[in-house]
């Protein structure tokens, strides 16, 4: 424990993270998360369960909620730790995976493979059958968070098109509605509508 308080001193004082010192700065957020037991927010994301009123359930809804209240915590123990500058640039992303993702990408270099590889998984990504639509959209949003991370920016009709391609083949008639509603503009518009479609 006192490693740990010694290292939070470390980072908030002089190591914060800046533009050369991400191999120890990560080194040091890894060390911490595993004393505070929190690593698994970055390694084993946990998702929302459904909805239900089983049990089971409660016990799964009672891990989730001890899951994002450590997912806060290592988020803000990320920022925290990043020169204010840094900070600003992580802020965004919502979850403590989507913090340390972006900042992997950033700082250790995404290669042409690595980019090629992040593009194909967005483009062929497609919504499993075990997955809310809310859960869906989540991921994806996250992989164009990615994408962005890597300094690959998508326009916004590449967005709706990707997220039109991810639905299932049950929706087909949803997809050839949205391809041709002008309405639909950025990724929140097709999100917001095919939340509504699946409620």
């Amino acid at each position: 424990m006192a490693a740990s308080k010694s290292i939070i001193a470390d980072l908030n004082h002089g190591d914060k993270l800046g533009e050369k010192n991400y191999d120890v700065w990560h080194r040091k957020i890894e060390y911490l998360l595993e004393e505070q037991e929190m690593l698994e927010t970055i390694t084993q994301p946990m998702a929302e369960p459904e909805q239900g009123n089983t049990a089971q359930h409660r016990l799964d809804m009672e891990a989730y909620q001890t899951y994002k209240c450590k997912d806060r915590v290592a988020r803000i123990l990320m920022l925290s730790s990043m020169r204010n500058d840094i900070m600003l640039r992580f802020e965004r992303h919502r979850s403590a995976q989507s913090v340390w993702d972006a900042i992997k990408i950033q700082y250790r270099g995404t290669s042409t493979i690595g980019l090629c590889q992040l593009t194909l998984k967005f483009d062929g990504y497609k919504k499993r059958q075990n997955q809310t639509m809310r859960q869906h959209l989540t991921v994806m949003s996250n992989m164009i968070s990615e994408l962005r991370g890597a300094r690959h920016e998508m326009t916004d009709e590449q967005q709706v098109q990707a997220v039109i391609r991810s639905l299932p083949s049950k929706w087909e008639h949803m997809r050839v509605n949205l391809t041709h509603n002008d309405n639909i503009k950025t990724f929140d518009d097709v999100a917001c509508h095919v939340e509504l479609e699946e409620d």
